[in-house]
């Protein structure tokens, strides 16, 4: 397999991305590897619109499905399975098409990512009790103290940023932008990868938002969700904030009604759209921007190459 049998496929939630890798890899015989954040947890199957069972029978996916909601699952990690699973398509043959909407998996992949080493449990467990027992002020205090170079970069309440860089200092003794400034290498070469973000008309995509919630909760989303809240898992859990679930708990929970939390649902996924494409827009200026209609055409073509 040759460089260029590498297709990045990336994009708004609901642009039709899942459905555009399983026609591609169907025509090239290729594996599809996920790249969206929340897909990975096994427990989230409805609520993430992962690819069906039936669907993942059909072709070979990858990192779908495979984390349970306890974990953090980091950046990091994904990376390195992604290589794993990269490396394995690359001795098969066999063509990959790198599908979802995390724009730092992205990110990391093609430009390479900060090689911090893990944090203990110990010091991420205290660091998050101390968070909830004391709020994000005072965890931003001790790092003015110990990283006044982070803690100067940083908004007084970005909460999961303050925590990270807090983690890393004091598993470390380290700055979190010391550790910035040795990378690991990127998975691949950007430059010879296929590299497209879905962009599909505004008001279509609301409809397609819209939709595609009211089909999850038709397929059971709040069952799944009601499993997931009974485990009482920390709230602040990447899982736990998947979109739609937050919401949903509080439904279960007798806080608002159901009509509320799917009415809020979709508008948290209409606003995160939003930024999706301006952190691709900004960060990753070369994935080409194509209407999804038009997209397999145009990476058919890229794949075909120059024509003589």
């Amino acid at each position: 397999m040759s460089e260029t049998d590498i297709v990045l496929i990336a994009g708004p939630t609901a642009s039709g991305k899942s459905a555009l890798a399983l026609r591609l890899a169907e025509k090239l015989g290729g594996v599809i590897i996920n790249a969206d954040s929340m897909q990975v947890y096994r427990d989230l199957r409805i609520i993430t619109a992962r690819p069906s069972a039936a669907e993942e029978q059909r072709l070979p996916h990858r990192l779908y499905g495979h984390i349970d909601a306890a974990e953090n699952f980091s950046v990091g990690r994904w990376c390195e399975e992604a290589a794993a699973v990269l490396a394995e398509a690359r001795r098969a043959a066999r063509a990959a098409i790198v599908v979802g909407g995390t724009g730092l998996y992205f990110n990391a992949l093609t430009r390479g990512l900060a090689a911090v080493p893990p944090i203990p449990a110990e010091i991420r467990e205290a660091v998050r009790a101390r968070l909830a027992s004391d709020g994000v002020a005072a965890l931003h205090a001790e790092l003015k103290w110990r990283d006044p170079a982070a803690a100067a970069r940083l908004m007084p309440g970005d909460r999961a940023r303050i925590t990270r860089a807090l983690e890393v200092v004091l598993a470390t003794g380290r700055s979190l932008l010391d550790w910035h400034e040795q990378n690991k290498p990127a998975g691949l070469d950007p430059a010879r990868a296929i590299k497209i973000f879905l962009a599909p008309d505004r008001e279509d995509l609301l409809h397609r938002i819209d939709a595609r919630f009211d089909a999850m909760m038709a397929a059971g989303a709040l069952d799944e969700v009601q499993i997931l809240a009974a485990r009482q898992l920390a709230p602040d859990l990447p899982a736990m904030k998947a979109h739609g679930v937050p919401w949903l708990v509080r439904h279960l929970g007798g806080e608002i009604t159901l009509d509320q939390a799917v009415e809020e649902a979709k508008r948290d996924t209409r606003q995160y759209t939003k930024r999706q494409a301006t952190w691709f827009r900004n960060q990753l200026p070369d994935f080409a921007w194509v209407e999804p209609d038009r997209a397999l055409t145009v990476i058919e073509a890229q794949l075909r190459g120059p024509q003589n």
